[in-house]
């Protein structure tokens, strides 16, 4: 099963914990899905990375596999300044 999640910016620090926990509920509905997530509203700055480093995680618990999806130049270069590709894309 394929469901479609889009993620909206700009994402500060204080979002992080609110959207990890509507995030925990999304994949809770959604066990075992793969899950487009739509990123291109979120920003390219460590928040926006740390953030979708958390969706990864919370996904993984609930047995979800995350796309991401129309990801900016941007965002995918400091990702990978991260070192974080193999776990982000």
């Amino acid at each position: 099963m394929v469901v479609a999640l889009r993620i909206y910016g700009p994402i500060t620090r204080a979002d992080l914990d609110p959207l990890s926990l509507r995030c925990c509920h999304f994949f809770a509905a959604h066990a075992g899905a793969t899950v487009d997530c739509d990123v291109a509203g979120v920003g390219h700055d460590a928040v926006a990375v740390d953030a979708l480093a958390r969706l990864q995680l919370v996904a993984k618990k609930s047995g979800c596999v995350v796309v991401l999806s129309n990801a900016t130049d941007e965002l995918r270069e400091l990702v990978e300044l991260m070192g974080l590709t193999e776990v982000l894309f």
